[in-house]
């Protein structure tokens, strides 16, 4: 299933679990942003997919991680990714990413009661430069130096609190993303497989894809 995001319901599981079994997040650093996620695809306790994308591109410099149904999450994705488009003809240049996001948690507001659907909205403006926005479950519209979602984040925010700092080089953010990513693999049933980054500046998007033999190993700290 391509490009299939986190929680997918099957027969007999409730649709409105708020878990949103997946582990996304994104940070500003200094020159643009950062976005990580896991690649964990699961139908209640099956895993469906191990290797799916839940990192999707919206416009150029635009992208969004998505946790929630993936159905849901890609249709989002998709009328978002059309509206774009238009205003980007009809301006004449790259659309900035407030709004993209304000677009976004119009989509996730609006149809709060039919969407199950968390997401983060990343990318660079010549205006705002790298900017991260994140639109929880239910719409709602937060700019944040970083965000994480999904159910593994629940497990991580005291190692992010704790190592966040404003003005991190590149490198560091993107360190700071697959060591948060890694620790919510390890501890949360619902994230899982390998890790997927995009990094997004005025020069451009980087993708990387961390393997899981290749995964930072911080549990190993206190694991025998």
């Amino acid at each position: 299933m391509a490009s299939a995001s986190c929680y997918m319901p099957g027969p007999g599981t409730d649709v409105q679990d708020p878990a949103l079994g997946t582990t996304i997040m994104a940070v500003e650093y200094d020159g643009g942003v950062v976005m990580g996620a896991d690649s964990r695809t699961s139908t209640g306790s099956y895993v469906a997919n191990r290797v799916s994308d839940k990192i999707t591109y919206v416009h150029d410099k635009v992208y969004v991680c998505r946790s929630g149904s993936a159905a849901d999450t890609q249709a989002i994705a998709d009328i978002v990714r059309m509206y774009l488009n238009m205003h980007s003809l009809e301006q004449g240049k790259a659309p900035e990413i407030p709004v993209a996001a304000n677009i976004l948690n119009q989509m996730c507001y609006g149809n709060k009661n039919n969407l199950m659907a968390g997401m983060i909205c990343a990318g660079w403006d010549e205006r705002n430069g790298g900017v991260v926005y994140s639109i929880p479950l239910g719409g709602g519209l937060f700019r944040e130096a970083y965000t994480i979602g999904g159910s593994g984040s629940g497990f991580i925010y005291g190692y992010c609190d704790a190592n966040f700092k404003k003005g991190m080089s590149k490198q560091e953010a993107q360190e700071f993303v697959k060591n948060a990513v890694s620790l919510a693999m390890w501890r949360d049933g619902s994230s899982g497989g390998v890790i997927r980054t995009v990094t997004i500046s005025k020069d451009g998007v980087e993708r990387e894809m961390v393997l899981g033999d290749k995964l930072p190993q911080l549990h190993a700290k206190w694991c025998p």
